[in-house]
């Protein structure tokens, strides 16, 4: 398959050139979006999450996000991505057992289901949530359910892993999905790309009691074709749409990820937060003024930027771009939203 538009190749020797102290150490941290897999070439499991962790930062718990990490191979293809839930659910109880650390890594689980299967969509849905030991409002680790819907009409920056059209979000039966979600109380995860917010918004005014919870700071692309456009312009608009609908959460991740294109991952040496911070300032600020602390969560979303810096770094940048908010507003973006919305108790 090819390589998604999304992630670098990792370079743990580059990475290692540059080891910075955490920042604000004591601060309280939950990071709310990250993966867990073992994919050809590339082991991401518990261990190696523990490993990124373990830099002098507070983390106190995570939200493990589907990432098509081991489907089954067999069985009906609308029960595939079952098996990534029992996946990550057997990694948060590893976690849970006390014996990796006080950290309680994929207390959460966002898990992906094909919300267009119509008269099949609630008993997969079930299985999902029972597989996940319940829906997190009652206790169990299910927290939400993603489908990404990056689709572009440059064909390069499409991930065929997620087959997707323009207009899948109008069609009825993606709709239909969406009810079904708001029913059973399950949050609607989305990754698409910032072209795309004004019709999200669109979405999510349609389902007004739906939790929608857009990832990755509203999908910024500043490659290939859109490096010839005014990126920022755009998504500021639709930014400001989706921030119109109290039922919109914005995850604060995503940033180095290759669509992005920061262009730290070319340099001779790794980028320091300060160097993160810099660049990344009108889009984190912009999008903390419109949505409010209280509507914005962080999230790593490793390893996919651990092509362009590493964890401590990363989380770094962002203590940097909140030094002088509020204490409650820190708060806020670095574990009480996240707190709040996937009813996960602080450690």
């Amino acid at each position: 398959m090819p390589k998604p538009p999304t992630a670098f190749d990792l370079r743990p020797d580059w990475l290692a050139l540059r080891s910075e102290p955490a920042i604000a150490p004591d601060l309280p941290v939950i990071d709310s979006h990250h993966h867990l897999y073992h994919r050809p070439g590339l082991r991401y499991l518990l261990e190696d999450y523990l490993a990124d962790l373990h830099s002098g930062h507070d983390i106190r718990a995570s939200v493990a996000v589907q990432a098509r990490a081991m489907l089954r191979s067999e069985g009906p293809r609308d029960l595939a991505s079952l098996g990534e839930t029992e996946f990550l659910n057997g990694q948060a109880a590893m976690s849970a057992s006390g014996l990796y650390g006080n950290a309680r890594i994929a207390a959460r689980i966002v898990a992906h289901v094909d919300l267009t299967l119509g008269a099949r969509l609630l008993p997969v849905l079930q299985r999902h949530i029972a597989a996940a030991g319940g829906l997190a409002r009652d206790g169990g680790r299910l927290g939400g359910i993603r489908q990404p819907l990056a689709w572009d009409a440059d064909a390069s920056l499409y991930n065929p892993a997620y087959p997707t059209t323009e207009d899948m979000a109008d069609s009825p039966s993606f709709r239909a999905g969406l009810s079904l979600l708001q029913s059973l109380g399950l949050p609607f995860e989305i990754w698409a790309y910032y072209p795309r917010l004004p019709r999200l918004a669109a979405l999510a005014r349609a389902f007004p009691d739906l939790p929608f919870v857009v990832n990755h700071l509203g999908g910024i692309v500043r490659a290939h074709a859109h490096a010839e456009r005014d990126v920022f312009a755009a998504w500021h608009g639709g930014m400001a749409a989706l921030a119109a609908c109290p039922n919109v959460l914005m995850k604060l991740s995503g940033l180095g990820m290759r669509l992005s294109s920061f262009g730290f991952d070319d340099a001779p040496l790794p980028p320091s937060s300060a160097d993160l911070a810099a660049v990344w300032r009108p889009w984190v600020h912009t999008a903390l003024d419109l949505f409010g602390p209280d509507r914005c969560m962080w999230g790593s979303n490793f390893p996919v930027d651990k092509g362009s810096y590493s964890y401590a770094t990363g989380l770094n940048a962002f203590k940097l771009l909140l030094q002088d908010a509020p204490t409650k507003a820190q708060e806020d973006v670095f574990w009480r939203t996240a707190s709040r919305h996937y009813a996960l108790e602080m450690q």
